[in-house]
């Protein structure tokens, strides 16, 4: 029988923790921790091998829609957890089963139940709130859409302005033959650039106010550049959106439900869908609005976390695994909120909405499995000028010693377009020499050039954020047919890569 959707949710990390626990059973060998007593994966002695299952991990992300597509539909659980246990079975075979359980139970704990449980409320809460009547998604409509959702993803986070818009959004586009590349710009804006001006914005620079970087330092500082790269991108997309709109008003659109017509044929097989359509007549406005209020509760419980520090106490899993309590109460207060938004919401808002939990079902299971094989590049990562990659790492500093901004700027965000970006800031805050004051006061150019790699260039692929694939999920949920995996890259390779070369000369 198959599981609530919810609660299907703890599925992959049962399963994760469950070939982890497996893998340290099967070694008779006593258990040996690292120097110090705690259990560390030491990056400078792993070799660049470890990373294969991640590279796995993408590559079936990549590949399996496109050549395999039914399999991938019935079976994409199955092969992340598969990539999860050629991780986890070598690393207890080879390094020992403590260290393998400690790793899998420290990313599990610290990094992705956190993470799938603040995507599942901002998920349901916001597919609870609805907007009604006929939106048309005329160019000008859509430059109002991506404008608000830029502005909002500082306020309340890319994940929370991504789930809050992209139904409407969708719903606008609903009557447009091409409507892909409006898909592709709303993740470039909202579910990334727009988030660079606040610690709200972006886990990356939420990780450096934590550090102590001053809450208005991003405002003040990397207003440049985000209005910069977001300009451009609002007004690239008016012009393709102007082009195309002017094409299709010259030939109407098929009848709903009607086959494709010759554009759709030209248009390949990125476009199309329905989208969701509202009732004829219906009147503009809101439906399931307490929504609102459940949303500032998202915003109010993470600031708590972060403002509660170190303090407060922890629930001590196992030897440098730690539960802290405020984050426990951040955990349960957003299940809370999550279940809330379920009871108070009126059913005609999530069927309007075409609610379903598809969507977060596919990112909870894949993002499990990328959660686990990133550990050893993540590992390898943090050891620096130690580790594998010491060739790269030694690129962000000039042979005096002077941090190179354009360098942290590129490293930042080429790995974070791959792997999670909140640590990758981390390890380049840390390169930078990690002082927060200092930084602001005396490296200002180099704390811009980490921030804004980290959180722009998580729009270079579909894993880079976690409202990427979010958005791509609901989008073909709705029968929008996204890019592929290297579909999607050739969009932030054309687009993306020659503003980012180009904002390298403008400011780092």
């Amino acid at each position: 029988m198959a599981l609530p959707a919810p609660m299907a949710l703890l599925a992959p990390m049962a399963l994760l923790a469950l070939l982890a626990l497996l893998a340290l059973l099967a070694l008779p060998a006593p258990l040996a921790a690292s120097e110090g007593g705690a259990y560390e994966l030491d990056g400078a002695t792993l070799s660049p091998l470890w990373t294969v299952p991640f590279a796995g991990m993408l590559l079936s992300i990549a590949l399996f829609p496109l050549f395999a597509h039914r399999f991938w539909e019935r079976h994409f659980g199955k092969v992340a957890a598969g990539w999860a246990f050629l991780f986890l079975l070598p690393a207890a075979l080879l390094l020992g089963g403590g260290l393998a359980l400690h790793s899998a139970l420290h990313t599990m704990v610290g990094e992705y139940v956190p993470f799938i449980i603040v995507l599942l409320a901002l998920y349901t809460i916001a597919g609870g709130i609805r907007v009604t009547g006929d939106i048309a998604g005329t160019p000008l409509a859509n430059l109002g859409f991506l404008a608000s959702g830029t502005v909002l993803a500082s306020l309340m986070g890319t994940t929370g302005a991504a789930m809050l818009l992209v139904r409407p959004f969708l719903r606008a586009l609903a009557h447009r033959r091409r409507k892909v590349h409006s898909v592709v710009f709303f993740i470039f804006l909202v579910a990334n650039a727009g988030g660079c001006l606040t610690p709200l914005g972006d886990p990356p620079l939420f990780l450096g106010f934590l550090k102590g970087v001053d809450f208005f330092w991003t405002l003040r500082h990397l207003w440049p550049q985000t209005l910069f790269l977001c300009g451009i991108l609002l007004a690239a997309h008016l012009a393709i959106d102007l082009a195309l709109y002017r094409g299709e008003i010259r030939r109407p659109a098929p009848e709903p439900g009607g086959g494709p017509g010759p554009a759709d044929a030209a248009a390949g097989p990125a476009d199309g869908g329905s989208g969701g359509v509202s009732p004829a007549g219906e009147r503009p406005g809101l439906e399931g609005k307490r929504n609102f209020l459940l949303l500032l509760g998202v915003v109010g419980l993470v600031l708590y976390s972060g403002a509660a520090g170190e303090g407060g106490g922890a629930w001590q899993i196992w030897e440098g695994i730690e539960y802290r309590y405020a984050n426990i109460v951040r955990d349960l207060g957003l299940l809370a909120l999550a279940a809330l938004s379920l009871a108070v919401t009126p059913g005609s808002a999530r069927r309007g909405n075409q609610f379903s939990w598809g969507p977060i079902l596919e990112v909870a299971k894949l993002f499990a499995g990328i959660f686990i094989t990133m550990i050893p590049a993540i590992a390898i990562l943090r050891a620096g000028a130690r580790g594998a990659l010491r060739p790269l790492v030694s690129l962000a500093s000039s042979p005096e010693g002077t941090p190179v901004d354009a360098a942290y700027f590129w490293l930042t965000g080429a790995l974070s377009s791959f792997l999670d970006n909140a640590p990758t800031y981390l390890v380049f805050f840390n390169s930078a020499g990690g002082d927060a004051s200092r930084l602001m006061l005396e490296l200002p150019g180099t704390l811009a050039a980490v921030s804004c790699g980290a959180v722009f260039m998580g729009a270079n692929t579909y894993i880079g954020n976690a409202p990427n694939f979010m958005v791509r999920s609901i989008a073909e949920e709705r029968g929008v047919r996204m890019p592929s995996f290297f579909g999607y890259m050739a969009w932030s390779l054309g687009i993306l890569v020659p503003l980012f070369l180009l904002m390298t000369f403008v400011f780092f």
